[in-house]
Parts: structure tokens; C-alpha cells; sequence
């Protein structure tokens, strides 16, 4: 008796497999490693590693303005405070979280995004409310590198979206409406497929520890096509954090959940909260505001506000009819 092959999950791009470019993290193009600095062994001064200047000739250890290594113009004699003390450097600021500058998109010449600005800070929680069609979860989708834009330019964790998707990848979480997990495979099976994909030294480990957070250790051998839609959901949240990214970006996460599933997600949630940024879509006007620190509304594929939660709501939560009204007079 044949077996039947293993269905590939939906939400997928197009003609491409779970072992293609969406989670292989790679060798960034831009010829940085994967802790952004240069790879390629030259100082960032231009000169070879073995002292010599890019042209050849050999490096007198001055720099090219004639001042010596630690800042004095050459001559002149050193300080007792700069003696044996390293010049020291600025550090490199942080890139955001994302940065969207005049992003738009159309589908059959409809603008479904249209003309979006903003910048999120690394560490923020992005709550983004607007009604059914407002365009949240093409937001999502351009983010997660699975559409691209008509026009714009969106950075992601300073990742160029259209030339460096690869880098991206390797650095988000995706919980969208589509699971992505294989239905005949079993829990474990899923997500040890997920961790070798990524590379971890440890799978195994890592996989016990999300079916433990997610509470489906007890079912960890069960294949997906029998669970329930929110034991599905749950592995789904556990499946997006195999690789511990950086950026998690959610798609009506508790969309679907009873209660009890529900209280599991917020429990994740504030477990990992202070090691990575958020963005999250949402019409759970009351979790969404409780967990933002920064609020995002769309209405017609447009920006209506983009702000800091505590100064839309004067440090207090409103009541879900401001909430509603903040959204509604946004259309």
C-alpha cells in the first residue's frame, strides 16, 4: 500500500518550497555576516588586514590626515590621557524594527496599501486595528516577504526588503491565517523539520521547550490533520519562534481561540516580550491596546495614525467604544 505524499502547507509563496530561499538564513548578500559587520576581512578603513593600504604599498599607521592613531596631528607630543588609551568610536546606531517609507500596493489597479509611512522602533509591540479590507494583513504579508510592493521601500531589522529578503527571513516569525504546518506530519515532526531548516545546533531541545510553552507536549506525537483549530493555532505561534527571531509578526493570532488557548498566548507573549519586537493585527480591540506600545490604524488601505499608545490614550486604557470610535472615524 503507496503512501500518500506529504501535503505542503498552505500561505506559501508561489512556486516556492519550505527549503528554498523563505528559511534558509545564508550569508547575507551585502557580504555581511549574520551579526551585520563586514565579512570579507578588510578594516573598514580600506586598508588590507595586513596593515598595507588598498593600493598596495605599505600603511605607516597614520591615517590619511596626517594625525596619529590616537588623534594627534603628527609631531606632536602625547597627553598623559591619551597615552596607552584606544581611540575611542561612536557606536553604530540601531536600525529600526521597520522602517516604511511611501509603501503602496495594488492588486488589478486597486491600491490595497497607499502610500504608508512610519518607523518602529526595535523592542516595540505594534498593535494595527482598521477594519475588514483596511489592508492589516497585506501590511503583514509585504513584511513577511511574501508579497512585494508596487512601489516604496520597507527596511526590516536594517534589511533591505527587495534586495535582501534572505536576511529577513532568517530573522522573522510569521503567524498569519495560514498555519504552515504539514498535516500528516506530528507535532514534534513539524517543528524538528522547521529547526533543521534553520540550522540549530540543539533541535531537539528547542522543540521540546516550544511544545512545552505552547502546553501540547502531551500531543507532541499526534499528527496536525486531527487537532483541533486552536491546538493547530497554538503550534502554529510555537512554529514561528523555532528560530528565535527577532521580529514576530501576527495575523489575528488568537483568531479562533477559546479562552484557555488564549490566556496560553498572552503568557507566551509576556515570556518573550523583552527580547524581540511585535507587530500584530488585530480587531481584539482590548488586547491589542493592552499589549501595544504603539498603535497603528488603517482605513482604506491608507495611514490614519501611527503613534505612541500612551499618547492616544493620555497613559490610561480607553474603553472599547473609544477604541471602536478611534477606528471608525478612521474610515
Amino acid at each position: 500500500m503507496s503512501q500518500r505524499p506529504v501535503e505542503q502547507p498552505a500561505g506559501w509563496p508561489a512556486g516556492e518550497h519550505l527549503a528554498g530561499s523563505w528559511l534558509r538564513p545564508g550569508q547575507p548578500s551585502d557580504g555581511r555576516a549574520s551579526d551585520g559587520q563586514p565579512s570579507d576581512g578588510q578594516p573598514s578603513d580600506g586598508r588590507a588586514a595586513d596593515g598595507r593600504a588598498s593600493d598596495g604599498q605599505p600603511s605607516d599607521g597614520q591615517p590619511s590626515d596626517g594625525r596619529a592613531a590616537d588623534g594627534r596631528a603628527t609631531g606632536q607630543m602625547p597627553s598623559e590621557r591619551s597615552v596607552g588609551q584606544p581611540a575611542l568610536r561612536a557606536p553604530s546606531p540601531e536600525p529600526p524594527a521597520v522602517a516604511v517609507s511611501g509603501l503602496s500596493k495594488s492588486f488589478a489597479g486597486r491600491k490595497a496599501l497607499d502610500g504608508l509611512d512610519f518607523r518602529l522602533p526595535q523592542g516595540a509591540f505594534l498593535s494595527v486595528f482598521g477594519a475588514n479590507g483596511a489592508g492589516k494583513s497585506t501590511l503583514l504579508q509585504i513584511l513577511a516577504t511574501l508579497l512585494r510592493p508596487t512601489v516604496g521601500s520597507v527596511q526590516v531589522l536594517g534589511y533591505d526588503l527587495k534586495e535582501q529578503p534572505e536576511q529577513i527571513r532568517a530573522r522573522i516569525g510569521v503567524v498569519s491565517h495560514q498555519p504552515m504546518l504539514y498535516p500528516d506530519l506530528s507535532a514534534q515532526d513539524n517543528l524538528s523539520f522547521y529547526a533543521r531548516l534553520y540550522g540549530l545546533a540543539d533541535p531537539e531541545e528547542r522543540v521540546a521547550e516550544l511544545l512545552d510553552s505552547v502546553k501540547l507536549t502531551h500531543r507532541r506525537h499526534d499528527t496536525v490533520r486531527g487537532f483541533s483549530w486552536g491546538m493547530t493555532r497554538r503550534l502554529a505561534i510555537a512554529r514561528a519562534l523555532v528560530n528565535d527571531p527577532q521580529l514576530l509578526l501576527l495575523d489575528e493570532p488568537v483568531s479562533g481561540l477559546d479562552p484557555q488557548a488564549a490566556a496560553v498566548f498572552d503568557a507566551l507573549i509576556a515570556d518573550i516580550r523583552l527580547s524581540r519586537s511585535f507587530i500584530m493585527a488585530s480587531h481584539d480591540l482590548k488586547r491589542g491596546w493592552r499589549l501595544a506600545s504603539h498603535v497603528l490604524v488603517l482605513a482604506d488601505g491608507r495611514l490614519s495614525c501611527f503613534e505612541e499608545r500612551d499618547a492616544l490614550g493620555g497613559g490610561g486604557s480607553p474603553g472599547p467604544d473609544e477604541l471602536a470610535e478611534l477606528i471608525g472615524t478612521a474610515r
